[in-house]
């Protein structure tokens, strides 16, 4: 009762000292409510011609009309307009707490703070866009002012306000502890969301020279213009990074939301990708995402009124085009499509609201806190998601193409170039190192008859039945290749005899020989198999394939030999050697036996029989 009755007897004294000069409310400043919206608390006057001072305005009766202020006004000001706020304050009993002015809303372009000293001077501070934030009474996002109250009485408190396009300002009046802890809870919040974006921008930098794949790293260029974007409004660029630049200060909000825009546009077209219809709707979006460089160029010198508008236009044509194209792309059954839709629909919900907030169409400041901040959380990882999606089916694309280059498209074995050049080098290590290695044509010699008689389709599936029968045969270290339309290449590396050549192919040809069960019609597969182990006949590679296919030609389609080896090498007859035969003689006197000739017990074989062996 008694705190109740102090009170009451305070704001009698208050009403007394206030006259009938102006009736206006006196906020009563109480610890135990440490903040509180003062926008409908003030008086306001608009200076048309911006030219007042703070002497004339606190000159009482002589002074300009002050009116009560409404919630969620919104001022329409222009570049020469200036709005004037006065506050009555008086701390309650009890009251000890230091008292902040705050208004949070970083895109304001400047706001002075005039109160009266014990002295009766006035004394003013400056806070904004248009001002560097070093210099401000209060560094941070937005500008925030320190009340000087006396221990009791009132104390007047008039801000000038300039902004050049149409505002509902938030003024909001706390302790400073209270704005301590406030800021701290802002911070963690814009802290969370750079973290992430800061992480996604080095991880997909990182998978881009990992995987040599330009899509992630032109996302994380996308990724570096958003979170500017979100630092420049929720001023965090102007009080970490540009706080001394205070034109760049001003300008950037603008520059970097059409810059923003037309990437975020541009990456929405790279996802959704080309269809085949709406080609023109296509080019058009395209167009317009890359128009955003040079008119975000176009808002740094044109006047401010001018630079807004465009940037409204160009975001909500940016929206409307990107949710479009999404929504196509879902519709031709792109799973892609979806993602793009759900990480781009929050963002332009709240990108115009942004912009018809800054058009003066309603207030909601929330949204350069916390809205935009939301809607990148939401963003960024879905359109990730679609980005990931859409590299895995390229890359998906990219090695089905490789795999044409280096496999056959039918049987999936390796492609004739490579499995020749597999051959080089088997017969070039047999060559120097004698590594021991066989090599096999094989060759399904009913091909052409399965396909004159029953059509390419059963030719190509008797294909592919070889290659199963030749796979359940083979070790996953064999080279398997398909070198002609109907024959294999089989390369046996530590093969040293034929024996095991000559088993694996009975097995095939056992195994061709055996009809499918429930294959209509019923087709045998007929192979003929020519072989040859380097260890016994070395050449070239083009010999040895050479000599192989002939073995092969030379087999008669109904063969009782099916299995065939190159023969080895034949052996000639070493040359005299004449060096030595010289020696001898120039040693001296001979026997009879050495001037004549050998005898016939020692003459050499007739030539007849050399030949009838090397015949053999």
């Amino acid at each position: 009762m008694r705190q109740v009755f102090a009170t009451l007897l305070l704001g009698g004294s208050l009403l007394l000292q206030a006259g009938a000069v102006q009736a206006q409310p006196v906020l009563a400043l109480n610890d135990d409510k440490p903040v509180m919206d003062a926008r409908a608390d003030a008086h306001t006057w608009i200076d048309a011609e911006g030219q007042a001072g703070i002497e004339q305005v606190a000159a009482g009766k002589g002074g300009p009309a002050f009116a009560p202020a409404a919630d969620d006004t919104i001022y329409s000001l222009g570049p020469r307009a200036a709005l004037w706020l006065h506050y009555r304050i008086a701390r309650s009993p009890g009251s000890h707490q230091d008292w902040l002015l705050a208004f949070p809303l970083p895109l304001l372009d400047l706001a002075t703070v005039y109160q009266r000293t014990a002295a009766g001077t006035w004394i003013s501070q400056t806070a904004g866009d248009t001002v560097a934030v070093s210099s401000w009474p209060e560094p941070g996002r937005y500008g925030q002012f320190e009340l000087k109250l006396p221990d009791s009485g009132l104390h007047d408190v008039y801000v000038r306000i300039q902004h050049q396009t149409e505002v509902s300002i938030p003024v909001r009046i706390s302790t400073r502890s209270y704005q301590a802890q406030r800021l701290q809870l802002e911070y963690l919040a814009i802290g969370v969301v750079f973290g992430a974006l800061v992480l996604l921008i080095i991880a997909c930098a990182v998978q881009s020279w990992v995987y040599r794949d330009r899509a992630y790293g032109w996302y994380s260029v996308y990724a570096v213009i958003m979170a500017l974007v979100v630092a420049a409004w929720t001023g965090v660029a102007g009080h970490f990074l540009w706080g001394s630049f205070s034109t760049w200060n001003n300008m950037a909000q603008g520059f970097l939301a059409i810059l923003g825009g037309g990437s975020a546009l541009l990456v929405v077209h790279h996802l959704c990708g080309t269809g085949s219809r709406y080609k023109w709707f296509e080019r058009l979006a395209l167009q317009t995402g890359m128009a955003g460089v040079p008119l975000a160029l176009v808002y740094l010198f044109v006047e401010r009124g001018l630079g807004v508008a465009i940037l409204g236009a160009y975001l909500v044509v940016v929206v409307a085009l990107g949710t479009s194209r999404a929504y196509m792309t879902w519709r031709r059954q792109d799973v892609v499509g979806f993602w793009v839709l759900a990480a781009f629909s929050p963002l332009g919900l709240v990108t115009l609201l942004t912009v018809t907030s800054i058009l003066g169409l309603f207030s909601l400041p929330w949204l350069y806190h916390y809205g935009l901040m939301a809607a990148l959380a939401m963003e960024v990882p879905l359109l990730l998601v679609a980005l990931n999606t859409r590299s895995h089916e390229r890359h998906a694309v990219e090695a089905r193409e490789q795999a044409m280059s280096s496999q056959d498209a039918l049987t999936g074995l390796l492609a004739a170039h490579l499995f020749h050049d597999r051959f080089k080098q088997v017969v070039g290590r047999a060559q120097r190192h004698q590594e021991p290695a066989a090599v096999v044509y094989i060759e399904l010699v009913n091909y052409r008859y399965i396909k004159k008689t029953w059509g390419t389709a059963v030719a190509e599936q008797s294909l592919l039945r070889s290659v199963i029968k030749l796979r359940r045969l083979l070790r996953d270290v064999n080279t398997v290749g398909r070198i002609d339309e109907a024959r294999f290449g089989l390369i046996l590396e530590g093969v040293s005899s034929r024996a095991p050549v000559t088993d694996l192919s009975a097995r095939l040809i056992a195994a061709g020989l055996m009809p499918l069960k429930g294959l209509k019609p019923e087709v045998v597969l007929q192979f003929h198999v020519a072989g040859v182990v380097l260890s016994e006949r070395l050449g070239s590679h083009e010999e040895i394939s050479t000599a192989l296919a002939d073995l092969l030609h030379s087999m008669a389609a109904r063969t009782r030999r099916p299995i065939r080896f190159l023969e080895p090498e034949s052996t000639h007859p070493m040359p005299l050697d004449t060096e030595s035969t010289l020696d001898t003689i120039s040693s001296g006197p001979q026997p009879p036996q050495a001037l004549h000739g050998p005898s016939k017990a020692h003459a050499p074989p007739p030539l007849r029989a050399v030949k009838s062996h090397s015949n053999r």
